[in-house]
């Protein structure tokens, strides 16, 4: 193994838990303007973490004893790769001694042996740090979901949920973000240990030209931590308010014209772009510094050390030494530098937020115009409310309580949902957590255990499938076709639709091409010979033409391409008298709901993009996983 290649590794174990939880940007939702974030929130995870890391570290300062203890072969690993070749150069081959100068480097390759049982030791001692770390995070979710069912016996079964969650995906990506910190970190620090005393018994005067830039860029790039991630705050919330603003200023373009107010609104739009360029400017900035501190430390020791070897050599110091110093430089040190500092930007992020979740005993109350949680009630302890007076809303859910059978943990319980008609919904959650389920429920393909449904204020219990059919359509993730000619299959949903409706809809969806390489309306369909894909757009068509005003998408899209899902998704939301909800398995598709519901097993959280990555923990979490 050469000399390096741990560090690698390390990098690629950080990389497999950094999954960086900070969201994209795109189109906002346009009813709810997206204020500014609070910028100390990170500030703030760090100071709650402290205490409980150090507790940590301390009582396990065994096992980074022991670490510490096996990571020392490494450090003689580096120590011995680039004494060994300068010994081989200035006692060897500079002094017509290649038989010295072979068995020196004999040693350097015999050192390389050293690594085998390094990081099999490492590795054994990491995994008394990594465990325990798991195993805490295990007892603090079951500590806090039973405090939580002794205080409210009601929440039992939700509470129990949560802690699903939290023990899967939660407490992995913790154990592989620590433990790919851990590595990097460990092998920068005695890399380094081995390097800077290969360095010091070489020559001293080469510390004087390598440390300072390291020094450098190490003090460079941590003091690019804070302002860097404040700069991405900024930009995004600056890009989304103004995308909210220019898509409100679209919709009321007539009316502003008719009351000749354009001017106004431009001049309230100015201080939004204003603030969207300073953001980027500040981002470019950060950004530029973030480059410059990893080429401080990553490139400059290097030029250095080829700038002062005339003055090097006038002290004395010998070729093969100068040799020694780049060895430890190119093969050991930088490349250790610049891993540890590529994780400690990204895994440690991911940390911090995972850690920080597991850290607040209590989940973050709703506030104006956050997310709201449905109230949960024990089973058969409530009847569904009543909506209330007024129009009724596209979909209402009360009481809502679905599981798969009798003593099985539900899936939903005590779920509350009103989604206003012409609302864009996007419904998000990790795989499995029952959002197909609960598209079931809306659609009255499944009856809940308790609660009611209601669509456009009727009930949808006890509606025929033809009934039904006018009410709502479900499209599933499997588009289906069937063999006939084009017309019936997109005019499935509305048999007595004429061609110039489904021109139209054809037309909106931008699926000419397609019509047209099938032989058009007349043409018969093959089913085989369709993609999956297709299948997809044509089923969106019948979507379309469908005269339900409420339209369900089940991950219909999965087998489009962003661009076109996009389209699909723009043009049926915009579909006179349509409510639309997406099961959401892209980010983009999230942003472009006026609402997001996130599934969290514990329940549900109702709110904006924005609000959601200010109070919603696993929908930070989904939309870093998405991001990355």
């Amino acid at each position: 193994m050469r000399p390096g290649a741990a560090v690698e590794a390390a990098g690629e174990v950080a990389a497999a838990g950094a999954r960086p939880p900070l969201p994209g940007h795109g189109r906002p939702p346009t009813r709810d303007p997206v204020p500014r974030r609070r910028s100390g929130h990170r500030r703030g995870a760090l100071r709650r973490l402290r205490p409980h890391a150090l507790g940590f570290l301390w009582r396990h300062r065994g096992a980074l004893l022991r670490l510490s203890a096996w990571s020392l072969l490494e450090s003689a690993q580096t120590f011995l790769l680039g004494i060994c070749l300068a010994r081989s150069l200035d006692q060897g081959f500079l002094a017509d001694r290649p038989t010295v100068g072979l068995v020196w480097l004999a040693v350097a390759a015999g050192s390389i042996l050293l690594a085998g049982p390094a990081l099999r030791g490492v590795f054994g001692q990491l995994s008394e740090l990594v465990e325990p770390l798991r195993d805490g995070l295990v007892r603090r979710t079951v500590g806090q979901a039973l405090r939580r069912a002794v205080a409210d016996p009601a929440r039992a079964a939700r509470v129990e949920r949560t802690g699903v969650s939290r023990l899967t995906q939660q407490t992995e990506i913790a154990r592989d973000s620590f433990a790919g910190l851990v590595l990097t970190v460990r092998s920068f620090l005695f890399t380094a240990v081995g390097a800077l005393a290969g360095m010091l018994t070489l020559a001293p005067e080469l510390l004087l030209v390598v440390v300072p830039p390291m020094l450098l860029g190490l003090v460079l790039f941590l003091l690019t931590l804070a302002p860097m991630a404040a700069a991405q705050r900024r930009f995004l919330d600056a890009d989304e308010a103004f995308t909210g603003r220019a898509g409100a200023l679209r919709d009321g373009l007539r009316d502003l014209s008719a009351c000749g107010t354009t001017g106004a609104a431009v001049d309230d739009a100015r201080g939004l772009i204003d603030e969207a360029a300073a953001s980027t400017r500040s981002l470019a900035r950060w950004t530029a510094a973030r480059t410059v501190a990893l080429g401080v430390a990553g490139q400059l020791p290097v030029v250095l050390l080829l700038v002062a070897t005339p003055w090097l050599r006038d002290q004395g110091v010998t070729t093969g030494a100068l040799m020694g110093a780049l060895a430890y430089l190119v093969q050991s040190l930088l490349p250790a530098l610049q891993t540890m500092m590529t994780a400690v930007g990204a895994a440690g992020s991911r940390l911090v937020v995972v850690l920080d979740r597991f850290v607040s005993s209590e989940a973050d109350g709703p506030d104006e115009g956050g997310p709201r949680t449905a109230e949960v009630g024990a089973r058969g302890s409530r009847t569904p409310p009543d909506p209330g007076p007024g129009p009724a809303p596209a979909v209402w859910c009360g009481g809502v309580r679905v599981s798969h059978g009798v003593g099985t943990r539900p899936l939903v319980e005590g779920f509350d949902l009103t989604v206003e008609a012409g609302e864009h919904i996007a419904v998000v959650g990790p795989s499995g957590i029952g959002k197909s389920t609960l598209a079931h429920v809306l659609s009255g393909l499944h009856t809940p255990d308790e609660g009611g449904v209601r669509l456009a204020g009727e009930p949808v219990a006890g509606r025929s499938p033809q009934e039904l059919a006018r009410m709502r359509v479900l499209l599933p993730q499997q588009g289906y076709v069937f063999a006939g000619s084009l017309r019936e299959n997109l005019a499935q949903l509305e048999p007595g639709a004429d061609d110039d409706r489904i021109a139209r809809a054809v037309a909106a969806l931008r699926l000419e091409p397609l019509v047209d390489r099938l032989g058009g309306l007349d043409a018969a369909v093959d089913p085989g010979t369709l993609s999956a894909g297709e299948r997809q757009a044509l089923c969106l068509v019948r979507a379309h033409v469908s005269p339900a005003p409420l339209l369900i998408l089940d991950e219909s899209t999965c087998h489009l391409d962003p661009a076109a899902e996009a389209h699909a998704e723009e043009v049926l939301a915009h579909r006179p008298g349509t409510t639309l909800i997406v099961i959401a398995h892209r980010l983009s598709s999230a942003l472009r709901a006026d609402r997001i519901l996130v599934l969290d097993g514990a329940g549900t959280a109702f709110g904006t993009h924005t609000s959601l990555l200010r109070d919603s923990p696993l929908y930070r979490d989904l939309a870093g996983h998405w991001r990355g």
